[in-house]
């Protein structure tokens, strides 16, 4: 095996968020070296790594470049510079997850045409390059109201999706490419993650229930163990794992999914890198998705995925009508709540619906930490100074 730990071994990564820090927590842990690569000189990640490079992740000579100096390359963002990854690749440099893969990811159009055609369960969709053409199918009737618009590139945390019920919510969608999906009555939102290692050692997380914030169309909750019957759980699993064994996926994947009225499960979409679904793990799992996704990347044995107690994860985010320096009014309120643990992303600057951080809540009964979740979201409030 290779001497990862207190060696000259650099692991690098491109971006350098939230994502990033909290993967840093575990390459201290580790004592592996790490650089990073982000377009943000203040990004979280900057003072905590090994070394910290400026560049524009989507420009090949910055990517490129800047994967000649490490010895192995992850992301904690999928909009990357896929080229210059398949060049590095080429030359010999191991890239997990693997640009091939990413390739698939990065394209919502694309993601859903290898549902497709490996027979994984997915909403009906359609294609559209430009929109004019979505606006021609409404006109001739092939295109019916309601439905839901995707950006098939670019999109997060609610950006670059969209509920569409009326030609009114036409107004202001960009013009590019975009998915329609039919509009799926559905009970639950779940999300399971698996990670996968060079060896093919597979381990899954278990099944979480996501609950949304209906305007920014953002998870407010992740609930671990989500709320439903076994066999539900077990399928959601299973279809989870269908689509990691197709990629011949090497590394931590969410799998964000619908469970339908029918108890069908249906694959939305997935992110090759730890994930917001995930976060209750750093507290709850005997072993976290951040320390996972370095054994799986480093085919390294993978850990116990299993949860020590009932875990929540909350969002913290800025609140509306709030912009500029940050402050994070009543933590203190909050921090003396038994089980509840504070997670702040490095970002200095607040302003409406952002991601400053993650709060979990740790409790043996689930439901007791669903209450304790609900009264520290009513408590905690992420406003400028």
């Amino acid at each position: 095996m290779k001497n990862y730990f207190s060696s000259n071994f650099t692991l690098g990564v491109l971006g350098g968020g939230q994502l990033g820090k909290m993967l840093l927590a575990e390459t201290h842990k580790f004592d592996i070296q790490t650089a990073i690569l982000d377009s943000n000189k203040n990004a979280p990640c900057a003072q905590i790594c090994n070394r910290f490079e400026l560049g524009d992740l989507l420009d090949f000579e910055a990517v490129y470049n800047f994967g000649k100096t490490v010895d192995l390359l992850t992301i904690e963002i999928e909009n990357v510079n896929i080229e210059a990854l398949e060049q590095l690749e080429k030359e010999g440099l191991p890239i997990f997850p693997k640009p091939e893969n990413l390739r698939i990811i990065q394209s919502k159009a694309k993601q859903k045409d290898f549902y497709i055609d490996h027979k994984i369960p997915t909403a009906p969709f359609s294609y559209f390059a430009y929109l004019e053409e979505l606006h021609h199918s409404i006109e001739n009737d092939i295109l019916i109201f309601p439905f839901v618009w995707k950006a098939a590139r670019f999109g997060y945390d609610g950006n670059g999706v969209k509920i569409v019920r009326s030609f009114a919510d036409l107004e202001n969608l960009p013009n590019v490419e975009c998915i329609t999906e039919l509009l799926i009555p559905f009970k639950n939102e779940l999300a399971v993650i698996v990670a996968r290692n060079k060896n093919g050692e597979t381990t899954t997380y278990p099944v979480v229930e996501m609950e949304f914030h209906p305007e920014a169309n953002q998870v407010e909750y992740v609930i671990c163990p989500a709320r439903i019957e076994e066999s539900v759980a077990k399928k959601a699993q299973e279809v989870a794992l269908k689509v990691v064994n197709n990629l011949d996926f090497i590394g931590l994947l969410a799998i964000e999914m619908f469970q339908t009225t029918n108890d069908e499960i249906l694959v939305n979409e997935v992110a090759p890198r730890p994930h917001n679904s995930g976060h209750y793990s750093i507290e709850a799992s005997y072993t976290n998705q951040f320390e996972q996704h370095l054994r799986s990347i480093l085919n390294l044995p993978l850990g116990n995925t299993e949860s020590k107690v009932a875990g929540i994860m909350l969002n913290l985010v800025g609140e509306e009508g709030f912009s500029g320096q940050v402050f994070y009014k009543n933590i203190e309120e909050v921090l003396k709540i038994p089980g509840v643990t504070p997670h702040i992303y490095g970002k200095k600057e607040t302003r409406p619906f952002r991601k400053m951080g993650h709060v979990t809540i740790v409790n043996k009964d689930i439901e007791k930490a669903r209450e304790i979740a609900q009264k520290v979201k009513e408590t905690i409030r992420v406003i400028a100074k």
